[in-house]
Order: structure tokens, then C-alpha cells, then sequence
């Protein structure tokens, strides 16, 4: 998975030079985009599995903004300049995202205005990056340099999002092995394992760039797995396959969902996240997963 993170990053990075637009906004797009997730998240629905399929957007929410960001910023701490008003769209999504839990059931209105919300955020978002210099002159020339052929950055990218694809479902499927081996609540696994599980290789796709000296791609992949999660795939769950919405999600998933997003976005307000700083949102992960045991 690290390799094929590796060559996502060169397919994005070439292929933001060739259609002129900013890596940020490449990885928000192209490596925001959870496939797995997405699925999980319909089939669930449709089978009436409510805490499996709002787990990948408030569990999944969770673990990429405290998780894959706090790792990846405690391995490779992450110095970045966000346009400030991409950073207010990032903390306002989970917001909008409760509009879907008004009521016992996610509606389809809700969904609808959801869907709506991410196409408009995802344009402001690349709208926002065409004006905003995320590196210097000389790195975007050496960047732009790298890839010439149309087909090779696009290539890159997709055989690395097809492959961390594969790694995320033998992922999930060893997890649900020890799910069954040995015999973790139900209860847990929609909110805490099953997300855990999809998202793991989000941590790699967090530090691998920042690594490498690409912190805007590490930032545009958070950015835009966050606006994927509570605002597409809640607004397609709630369209495809309207669920029940638990008490327990409204007022444990939820609020945890906003606290994350908005740490998140506040450290990277101030120019990126430390490794202290991303031990805060591990801490605040540990203490979203003892919620659960607790009240669970």
C-alpha cells in the first residue's frame, strides 16, 4: 500500500500540471474518493444496517480527522498553507451533515440538499486552490517537469487508487476474520471496526506525501475524504436507502464528528499540525472509542 500511495502521488502531482489545477485540489477529488466506503455505505442501508452505514461517515469522519491526520502528523508533522476559506467549508460540513439526523429517520430531502452541498463545496474548493500558491515557483515548475505524457500521471493514478482499493478490502476482510474469531459486540463494529478497518490506509495516504515534501496533497486528501464522508455518501445513503438514526448517533457520533473536524481545521488554521498536536487528536480518538464502550 505504501508503493501504490507512492504512485498515486506522482499520477496526481502530474496530473494537476497537466490540467492546470492545484495537487490540493487533485487530492481532494481523486484521492477523497473512497469507493469501499461508498459501498459499505449503500449496501448497508439497503440491507437495514443503520450503524454500518452512518459508521462510515461519522466513524469513518472520525477516524480520518483524528486518526489518519493525528498519525500521520505525529510520523511526519505537517506544514501547510490552506486557503482560510476552505478551511471554514471543512469546518462546516459536519454541520450540514446534521440536517440528515433530524427526525428518526435520515430523509430524502436531507440527502438530496446534502448532494447539493458537496457538489458546491467541491467546486469552491478547487475554485479556491487556482488562487492560492500551496508551493513555491520552483517546486511547481520541477513538479510540472515530471510527467509530459497525458497518459502516464493518469495511469499512476489509477492503478495507486485500485490498489489501495485492494489493500483496504484485505483489510477489511482480515478484520471481520477477528470480528468473528473472536467475538467483538455487533454494537462496536459499525462505529469503531468497520470504519477502522475501510480507512487504515488513510494514514499512508496522510503521511506518505508529507514524507515526501507534498503536504498539500496530505491536505487536500483530509479536506476531501471529510466533504466525501458526511456530505456524499450521508447524502447518498440518505436518498438510496433512508436509515434509522439512533439517539446514541445524534448525541455521541455526531458531536465527536463536529469536535474533530473543528480541531482539525483550527490546527490547520495555524499553519499546519505538530506531532504534539496530533497526539491531541489520537487522545481524542481514544476517548471517542471509550464513549462507545461505555455507553455502549
Amino acid at each position: 500500500m505504501i508503493w501504490a500511495t507512492e504512485r498515486l502521488l506522482e499520477g496526481m502531482v502530474g496530473l494537476a500540471s497537466l490540467v492546470r489545477l492545484a495537487p490540493f485540489a487533485i487530492a481532494g477529488i481523486f484521492s477523497g474518493l473512497e469507493a469501499e466506503n461508498v459501498a459499505v455505505g449503500v449496501v448497508a442501508a439497503h440491507a437495514d444496517a443503520p450503524d454500518i452505514a452512518l459508521g462510515t461517515v461519522f466513524g469513518g469522519g472520525i477516524f480520518v480527522a483524528c486518526v489518519a491526520l493525528g498519525l500521520g502528523a505525529v510520523l511526519f508533522p505537517l506544514r501547510v498553507d490552506l486557503p482560510r476559506r476552505v478551511l471554514l467549508v471543512l469546518a462546516a460540513s459536519p454541520l450540514v451533515a446534521g440536517l440528515a439526523l433530524i427526525g428518526d429517520r435520515t430523509s430524502r430531502v436531507a440527502g438530496a440538499a446534502l448532494l447539493v452541498a458537496f457538489g458546491l463545496a467541491l467546486g469552491y474548493l478547487v475554485n479556491a486552490s487556482r488562487r492560492h500558491r500551496f508551493l513555491a515557483a520552483g517546486e511547481a515548475l520541477e513538479a510540472a517537469e515530471k510527467s509530459r505524457q497525458w497518459w502516464v500521471p493518469a495511469l499512476l493514478t489509477l492503478v495507486g487508487i485500485g490498489v489501495i482499493a485492494l489493500g483496504a478490502e484485505l483489510v477489511t476482510f482480515g478484520a471481520e476474520r477477528m470480528i468473528s474469531i473472536y467475538s467483538v459486540p455487533a454494537a462496536l463494529v459499525g462505529m469503531i471496526v468497520t470504519p477502522a478497518a475501510i480507512e487504515l490506509e488513510e494514514v499512508i495516504r496522510q503521511a506518505i506525501p508529507a514524507k515526501e515534501g507534498r503536504p498539500d496533497i496530505s491536505a487536500g486528501n483530509l479536506v476531501g475524504t471529510v466533504l466525501y464522508f458526511v456530505l456524499f455518501n450521508l447524502g447518498l445513503i440518505a436518498v438510496a436507502a433512508p436509515v434509522r438514526v439512533s439517539s446514541l448517533t445524534r448525541e455521541l457520533d455526531w458531536p465527536f464528528l463536529v469536535a474533530a473536524t473543528w480541531l482539525a481545521a483550527a490546527f490547520l488554521w495555524r499553519g499546519g499540525v505538530s506531532r504534539l498536536q496530533g497526539g491531541v487528536l489520537l487522545l481524542l480518538y481514544a476517548a471517542y472509542v471509550a464513549a462507545h464502550l461505555w455507553f455502549r
